[in-house]
């Protein structure tokens, strides 16, 4: 049983009620089961967390399922894709399964029921079936062919089976009641015709199976013991328990309970918008970091720890609600900080001279490698007379609010000395290229001089000329610039993309212990944020990405 009944969700509280009622422990199992169609998104990951967490808890199984029932829109590439994906988050699936597995078994099932009056072939298009459902007020109309024999109904589905007909030319229909209040109980459909190659069944099926007659009966025969949906899959409820009844021969009744599907703010989460960001180029593919996907935000530094404790912040709710990518990003820099070793860069240099330092002096100063972790230890930076620091931090004059470098004043280099600010040297337009500074020798950090114990009030972050290497950052913000981009009737979504969401500089300069990096690893760059090495870089041209800032900055514009 799960350990903390406290915390327990309501799912979590489900699941205890039923082992309390007798469902005996070794029968739980649970199941993850996309489409593919496309690359999982963080919305996802709520669906991932939760089956396979209480996989976890229970020390049940849970099952991968692909519901490939669609060739039309599912690829290789995709399964591959989520496969990575639930793997990188840490996640291992018990049985790695298809519904395409159980494409004879639900056709044979199909032909059972027609047999026994419960199905029938419909020639009509699918707008006069549409026509013919009604409304939720008001109930459909009884199709001309839903008493055909069933003799007839066979032959057909056996002639679309073969490709006889063509796509939309007639659909099998479950026979249920057309004037249920429930909708989707109103004569189903059950099977359409598609002329499509299937990624793993070639082309074996000219018709293939609908979800909802897929669905329950793929978790029947692999008795998965909760099915665990989203909402919008309430009210498919009943008809998932009454296809489960036709087909029942014994054994576990798999049970349907529906939680509320993550929306994040500043984001779209839908796969049809998502692939069209990436078709027509607005994003450079499903792994682009602006991008909600998994894939997106591997690379853009995110952690699997991260996204698993953005999905317990979050939890799981019986009611739609969106929710604010920044608690995404706070789990974000809350992982990061314990894991990233720090490092300086300095993306907008400006040449710093300390004029009183000795021209051909090189020394190395110890700097920590994380000061939330006693075991990172510390690194050797060099130090010399010529430096960058950020173009932002030095103002000719400045008001008292201003606590970096200016003219007359004080600040500390980081892990260094304390420096005054003495002259500037411009170019013809009037732009800084030199500031000259002079410093205290005996203000080193660490040495223990009284001069070193002197506050100042701003500490700078800092690069050698000499050693310092080249790279190039990439800045990547909030794709949309409307919390809702998707949410406005008369206004396309692409309207809100943010023109800001990727900046590149390519002048940065890094310390040189940045030089051997590898794809994947992440840094916290002083003062700046958290950064990635992108699967772009190369040892002679280093890319980074920025994950988060230090802090959230986003409300402040």
């Amino acid at each position: 049983m799960a350990e903390d009944k406290k915390s327990l969700n309501f799912i979590e509280q489900i699941i205890e009620e039923d082992l309390k009622n007798g469902l005996p422990k070794d029968k739980l199992r649970f199941r993850f089961p996309p489409e593919p169609n496309g690359y999982l998104h963080i919305g996802h990951a709520a669906s991932i967390c939760l089956n396979f967490g209480l996989g976890r808890t229970y020390q049940a199984p849970v099952n991968l399922r692909f519901d490939d029932t669609n060739p039309a829109k599912e690829e290789q590439e995709y399964v591959d894709a989520i496969k990575k994906d639930i793997a990188w988050l840490g996640f291992e699936w018990d049985k790695e399964l298809y519904a395409s597995d159980y494409f004879q078994q639900l056709y044979d099932w199909a032909v059972e029921m027609i047999k026994q009056g419960k199905a029938y072939v419909d020639e009509q298009p699918q707008e006069k079936i549409n026509e013919q459902r009604g409304t939720p007020t008001q109930p459909g109309i009884e199709s001309p062919y839903r008493n055909r024999p069933a003799e007839e109904s066979l032959d057909l589905l056996e002639r679309m089976n073969k490709g006889e007909f063509e796509e939309g030319a007639m659909v099998l229909r479950a026979k249920i009641d057309m004037a249920s209040p429930n909708m989707h109980m109103r004569d189903p459909i059950m099977y359409r015709i598609l002329h499509r190659a299937h990624h793993r069944t070639g082309d074996h099926w000219k018709v293939y199976p609908m979800y909802d007659w897929t669905h329950g009966q793929s978790d029947y025969l692999e008795q998965v013991s909760h099915s665990l949906c989203t909402l919008e899959f309430k009210s498919h409820r009943p008809l998932y328990e009454w296809f489960i009844e036709q087909v029942y021969s014994g054994g576990l009744k798999p049970k349907q309970r529906e939680f509320a599907r993550r929306n994040l703010s500043y984001t779209v989460m839908s796969k049809r918008k998502l692939l069209q960001l990436v078709e027509e180029g607005h994003v450079n593919g499903w792994d682009d970091p602006r991008m909600p996907t998994i894939s997106g935000l591997r690379r853009r530094g995110y952690t699997p720890e991260a996204i698993i404790n953005f999905s317990e912040l979050s939890g799981i709710s019986k009611r739609e609600n969106v929710t604010d990518v920044a608690l995404l990003e706070f789990a974000a820099r809350e992982h990061l900080n314990k894991i990233a070793p720090r490092r300086m860069a300095v993306l907008n240099p400006v040449k710093l001279i300390i004029d009183n330092y000795p021209e051909d002096k090189v020394e190395y100063l110890k700097a920590e490698n994380n000061p939330e972790d006693d075991s990172a230890g510390y690194r050797d930076l060099p130090f010399a007379r010529e430096l960058y620091i950020e173009r932002d931090d030095f103002k000719e004059s400045a008001n008292r609010k201003f606590f970096r470098l200016t003219l007359g004043k004080e600040v500390r280099l980081k892990n260094a000395y304390i420096i005054k600010g003495e002259s500037v040297i411009k170019d013809e337009n009037g732009e800084i290229i030199e500031i000259h500074a002079t410093y205290d020798p005996l203000s080193k950090s660490g040495s223990g001089t009284p001069e070193s114990k002197r506050k100042v009030k701003g500490t700078l972050h800092w690069v050698t000329a000499e050693h310092s290497i080249p790279a190039e950052i990439r800045i990547y913000d909030r794709l949309f610039i409307d919390e809702a981009p998707d949410g406005h009737k008369d206004r396309n979504f692409l309207e809100f993309l943010n023109p800001n969401s990727l900046q590149i500089d390519r002048k940065a300069r890094l310390e040189p212990n940045l030089q051997d990096v590898k794809p994947g690893e992440r840094f916290q760059f002083t003062r700046l944020g958290y950064f990635v090495v992108d699967p772009d870089s190369k040892p002679e041209h280093l890319v980074f990405n920025r994950t988060v800032t230090l802090r959230d900055t986003w409300k402040k514009k």
